[in-house]
């Protein structure tokens, strides 16, 4: 029978509240006290001697041969080969060289943890034993110690298989550095039933043995662009392509900064200028082009309206046709990295327990870009970057550069980091306890 809300049953009712709050803390408290200890426990694991020099020879071996974004051929192979020798399921090609392997039950909750595969174009200036074998090319941005350490977790996560309460796909993913291989992998399908994503990425910035995050916007969104700008000889003004172009530029500053809010991260940078004509000859050919970044879809798109109707309207102006090029048949724009909160927390404590409260900082927003913002817009995300800096392995070089080193001792850590994120996400996803007291019913 329905009751009605007198004195007395409202007490049963908090008396029943109190007593399946306490039970869920303690539940919660002893599911907590058992994933810290299998966080430590993973990362020892990590750290064993065999596993820790598995990992150096696999991440060299990336190392030695780096492939520009959708030519991961060998890569793709090797990884492919180390899946095979651990009995690990997975799917290929996925967008044309990438991997996505399968560890748990294959039920619901999924979570996903990704690599990027890619290198740079540039020559690799460190002289060391294991220094790229394909003239300029080089993984200059870490992506051979992502491979790594997502093959590491696959290696952790398939030893406790019996432990997954889910299915975790590992993400070995083509094409990050410019050409939006996280856009292709989602556009196949291949992640359509996963909820949460994490991503890592070494910093040279934060020492090894720290990692650094935050709620919320992370990442900025990015943009490419080319003006051109040509003279129309027929008309009554004479026509000034490097006039109109230096008033373009100079005019999409004030536009980017005067007419947005100012509270709002944001930058737009003119990268080069390049003219047909030297000397004192008006050329018949203008072009400069460049770069914006900010932190929301919406600023994004604003920015790059103003861009498009500042070139167009001097160029009018100083009777010239002036066009403009987003680029994005050939370098999709990158949406902002957004952390999602809920799954920010849980990495984060996971982190406190496997590293120490002082290992774990909070990062400011990076107006660098990363294609795994696309991740971000379909499902819970957390990207968290991992530090390697050391004076010992003079590991403090920036990244995109000839010169950048890794630490290696960076690389258990960020296998166990990203196997016990993901292990304990299903001890975590406890159902929520919600009684709404005025619509209580009693059988």
């Amino acid at each position: 029978m329905q009751l009605t809300l007198d004195g007395t049953y409202v007490d049963r009712m908090m008396i029943l509240r109190v007593v399946l709050t306490m039970v869920l803390v303690c539940s919660t408290r002893s599911s907590s006290e058992n994933v810290n200890l299998d966080m430590k426990e993973i990362l020892e694991s990590a750290k064993e001697i065999r596993f820790m020099e598995w990992l150096r020879e696999v991440r060299r071996r990336i190392h030695e041969y780096p492939e520009l974004g959708f030519e991961e051929v060998k890569t793709s192979q090797l990884i492919r080969s180390e899946l095979d020798s651990l009995g690990v399921q997975y799917t290929w090609p996925v967008a044309t060289t990438g991997v996505v392997a399968t560890i748990g039950s294959g039920d619901h909750p999924c979570f996903a943890l990704r690599a990027d595969m890619d290198a740079l174009p540039i020559q690799e200036l460190v002289e060391w034993e294991h220094k790229s074998k394909n003239e300029g090319k080089m993984h200059a941005c870490g992506h051979d110690a992502h491979t790594t350490m997502v093959l590491g977790a696959a290696r952790l996560l398939h030893e406790r298989r019996h432990k997954l309460k889910g299915t975790v796909k590992l993400v070995f993913q083509p094409a990050e550095e410019g050409k939006g291989g996280a856009y292709h992998v989602l556009r196949e399908g291949a992640l359509e039933k996963v909820q949460g994503i994490l991503g890592l990425h070494v910093s040279p910035d934060f020492p090894t043995g720290t990692i650094a995050s935050r709620p919320g916007p992370m990442l900025a969104a990015s943009g490419r662009f080319i003006a051109t700008f040509r003279p129309n000889y027929g008309h009554l003004l004479f026509p000034h392509p490097v006039l109109a172009a230096s008033m373009a530029i100079s005019l999409l500053q004030q536009a980017i900064h005067r007419e947005t809010d100012p509270s709002q991260p944001k930058v737009l940078t003119v990268g080069f200028v390049e003219s047909n004509q030297v000397g004192s000859l008006t050329p018949d050919l203008v072009k400069f082009g460049g770069t914006f970044r900010c932190f929301s879809s919406e600023l994004q798109s604003y920015i790059r309206r103003r861009i498009k109707e500042v070139t167009e309207i001097q160029a009018a102006v100083h009777g010239c046709s002036g066009t403009i090029d987003f680029m994005e048949d050939r370098l999709i724009p990158y949406p902002p990295t957004m952390n999602d909160k809920g799954l920010y927390e849980h990495a984060k404590r996971v982190g406190e327990g496997m590293l120490g409260k002082e290992n774990v900082k909070f990062s400011p927003m990076i107006m660098a870009a990363e294609d795994f913002g696309f991740y971000s817009q379909k499902m819970a995300a957390s990207f968290f970057l991992i530090g390697i800096q050391n004076e010992t392995a003079k590991s403090g070089t920036q990244t995109h550069s000839p010169y950048f080193v890794i630490d290696e001792e960076v690389l258990p850590i960020g296998a166990a980091f990203h196997a016990a994120v993901a292990l304990s996400y299903f001890h975590t996803q406890l159902p929520s306890l919600l009684i709404n007291t005025t619509n209580f019913h009693v059988s």
